[in-house]
């Protein structure tokens, strides 16, 4: 089993005439996943990898039958794409795009919530149903099908963790890259509980870093809702205090965000923490 998409998800690619756009739109079509046709305003009629570009998303909703929507847009064009996507007739969005300002972010969310859309991202790598979908940037041949739910707030290092679990005979059944802004549209607890809920998945990697307070309350709610295994691995413990670091989410305040809060809020509730990214598969075979 999987969350979020499988092999019978519809994929329509925002921004398809572009570099980007094209690009991931053709690793996608290899990878096997249902792309079926692009959105770019104004260059409807067009054809990119064989795919038909339309105006709108509405349109192309209702001529695909599309249920999903990747969005691959310049910043200043983001927040219109995702809010075009949540009207025009998908249930779930996401947006790669980095560089979304955080006020327009905090509108945006609310915007998407409200019409009953689940948006990932932005400034995310997307998802993945290894060996059945994929959508975003993220790298096929290093993921295998299998139990284990991966929720990452970091792009690259999602790729080394899968890496290690896929080399170390952990399959995934899904991967998710929540996306590392300071407003994203589904975080930590609410891919918990569909994991929890999915009869595929045995056990659950959450990779974390430094910024915000997700991977506490992510561990409070571990700690009172999850029966399933969870490894947990938290970057940036090397930080050097009062330096900005990565993401625009990696910000702490007032004592609360740093590496030292959210590993010792997982080890309260009894998720190990790995110190290394190797780590992670045998920790998690002890617990299976």
């Amino acid at each position: 089993m999987s969350i979020l998409i499988d092999e019978n998800t519809k994929v329509i690619v925002q921004g398809i005439t572009g570099r980007d756009g094209s690009f991931h739109a053709a690793g996608m079509l290899e990878y096997g996943t249902k792309v079926v046709g692009g959105v770019t305003p104004g260059k409807g009629g067009q054809e990119v990898h064989g795919l038909p570009v339309f105006d709108t998303v509405k349109e192309a909703v209702a001529k695909t039958g599309a249920d999903t929507s990747v969005i691959f847009v310049p910043a200043r064009f983001a927040s219109a794409a995702m809010r075009e996507a949540a009207d025009g007739g998908v249930g779930l969005v996401i947006c790669i795009t980095e560089g979304v300002p955080v006020m327009e972010m905090v509108e945006n969310y609310a915007y998407i919530r409200k019409r009953g859309v689940r948006l990932i991202g932005p400034n995310c790598p997307g998802l993945i149903s290894p060996g059945k979908s994929k959508v975003g940037i993220m790298p096929g041949h290093i993921h295998a099908p299998g139990p284990i739910g991966v929720i990452s707030r970091s792009g690259t290092l999602t790729y080394e963790v899968v890496y290690n679990l896929t080399s170390g005979g952990l399959g995934q059944s899904t991967g998710i890259g929540v996306g590392g802004d300071p407003i994203v549209g589904t975080g930590y607890i609410e891919l918990l509980e569909m994991f929890e809920r999915d009869p595929g998945t045995e056990g659950v990697v959450i990779i974390g870093e430094i910024g915000g307070d997700d991977e506490e309350q992510a561990a409070e709610y571990i700690g009172g809702s999850m029966s399933k295994p969870v490894v947990a691995f938290i970057s940036g413990r090397t930080a050097p205090p009062g330096k900005r670091m990565g993401h625009a989410g990696a910000i702490i305040s007032g004592g609360k965000g740093t590496a030292e809060a959210k590993v010792n809020a997982f080890e309260a509730v009894s998720v190990p923490v790995a110190d290394r990214h190797d780590e992670i598969p045998e920790l998690m075979k002890e617990r299976l």
